[in-house]
């Protein structure tokens, strides 16, 4: 019998990917509602409460409304937004961190889908802090390089349109007073105990996304630059996300090598004193959509790689 999905906010950037990754699917049927009753809370409610799974692609405030419409306990929720991220009662959709985290996805009935820059954060912290590589005292620096596409249908409208702002040319650093609304997972799902210090950047391309941690080799409490590869070796080797050595273009890396992918790509530059871990994926991918629907296969029992584009 196919599982009934309901998309709340499928109109907007993150939405109207995971619809286009569902769109061919045989053992789903997307539920719609009609434009004219898509602000109709009745309406919400009752289909809300009628689907086998709803995704949530709403502002923070509307997710969490949206959950308290949910009486039916059956209802699977696979929510966007930043909303429940750090709740401990929601299951962290990164499968690839640990099998703790996919064994919780898969036995959740709710599931917060990553941030797009703390998911490339959180892949290349994590694992180093697990293995004793680096401390949770560990004080980080994190830059992130992402498509404009992020930004919305808002930003993506700026960028396209004929009369532009001149300042639109060159890349544009936010988050400039290290408020960032991912800063608070980036530092839960890791277990550091200091927020770094986070700069984001955004750039005239639709879509793609590079993070950058940059660490000493003072700060490793054991191990080297090698040591860091092997790490990542093991934790990541799968279609979605798998390290890759040494794949710099010319001396160059650019943050739209895999936009239009699922998929995300671990790599370390460097020398034996400073190390760059770098995360190369899609931000509408695996930092959104792409995890999305890689969270609903798991709660399906099918291939994560299902209808992604890996």
């Amino acid at each position: 019998m196919k599982k009934k999905i309901f998309i709340d906010g499928k109109a907007g950037t993150t939405g109207l990917r995971i619809e286009e990754r569902l769109s061919n699917r045989d053992d789903i049927e997307i539920v719609t509602l009609p434009d004219e009753l898509r602000k109709d809370v009745n309406a919400k409610k009752k289909v809300l409460n009628e689907v086998d799974i709803a995704f949530l692609c709403l502002p923070d405030q509307a997710a969490i409304e949206s959950v308290s419409l949910i009486d039916n306990p059956n209802v699977v929720v696979i929510d966007t937004s930043t909303a429940h991220r750090t709740n401990p009662d929601w299951a962290y959709g990164f499968p690839e961190l640990d099998k703790s985290f996919e064994e919780k996805i898969k036995n959740s009935k709710r599931i917060a889908v990553p941030g797009c820059h703390a998911s490339g954060f959180i892949a290349l912290v994590y694992p180093l802090i697990k293995n004793g590589i680096i401390s949770p005292d560990t004080y980080l620096t994190c830059h992130s390089l992402t498509g404009f596409s992020g930004g919305g249908k808002k930003m993506i409208e700026e960028y396209g349109s004929d009369d532009r702002c001149q300042l639109l040319d060159a890349p544009r650093q936010y988050g400039l007073t290290q408020s960032h609304k991912h800063l608070p997972e980036m530092s839960k799902i890791t277990g550091l105990n200091n927020l770094p210090i986070f700069c984001p950047i955004v750039s005239d391309f639709y879509s793609g996304m590079e993070v950058t941690v940059p660490l000493f080799k003072s700060q490793l409490l054991k191990g080297d630059i090698d040591t860091v590869k092997e790490i990542y070796k093991n934790a990541y080797n799968t279609q979605i996300v798998y390290y890759k050595e040494s794949s710099s273009e010319a001396g160059f890396l650019s943050a739209g090598a895999l936009s239009g992918k699922d998929s995300m790509q671990i790599e370390v530059f460097g020398n034996e004193d400073r190390i760059l871990l770098t995360a190369r994926y899609d931000n509408l991918g695996k930092g959104a959509s792409g995890a999305a629907v890689e969270c609903l296969n798991i709660v399906l029992g099918q291939e994560k790689t299902k209808t992604l584009e890996v």
